[in-house]
């Protein structure tokens, strides 16, 4: 496969040119994937999110890569069967969280990775391993918090890796 077109989702806080984004995405163009970002904080609510990202996405034609970051890790995850994305990586994602529309997205497993802090004070680290175990995914747990970003320099490094696998 060659490369494609990667979305990028920020979290529920966070905006299109967060820290974590912005590093991703410069490993991302640095390989020759195409980089997009839409803003989602016009809204908390996860499902709006979602509707936004498929609308998007809905005509891709190019191998689609979705990376999300905690609520845009939710997005990503729900979004990948509908928009048969390619892979996902996901940083703290909101999995298994009361009150999202669902918990039970389909993922290509082989082909998605989780990245979650240890000391995650929003998401506990055990959503991720309950569902990286349930969807057979690789799981990265690190020594952070929910917002992962004293670990950028080893997010770009695991998502470098990542690219090479999906290209």
């Amino acid at each position: 496969m060659e490369t494609g077109v990667i979305h990028f989702i920020h979290g529920k806080e966070s905006g299109p040119s967060g820290s974590k984004l912005t590093a991703l995405s410069n490993v991302a163009r640095d390989v020759g994937w195409e980089v997009n970002a839409l803003n989602y904080s016009h809204t908390f609510d996860p499902a709006t999110r979602l509707k936004q990202l498929v609308s998007a996405c809905s005509g891709e034609r190019r191998p689609l890569l979705l990376v999300g970051s905690s609520m845009g890790g939710w997005v990503a995850a729900e979004a990948a069967h509908q928009l048969g994305a390619h892979g996902l990586f996901l940083m703290a994602p909101a999995v298994f969280m009361a009150g999202y529309p669902s918990q039970d997205p389909l993922v290509p497993g082989e082909r998605t990775e989780i990245v979650h802090g240890w000391d995650d004070e929003v998401i506990p680290y055990e959503h991720a391993v309950r569902f990286a175990h349930l969807r057979k995914c690789t799981l990265h747990l690190v020594q952070a918090n929910h917002r992962l970003t004293g670990q950028i320099p080893l997010l770009c490094e695991l998502f470098a890796a990542f690219l090479k696998r999906c290209a």
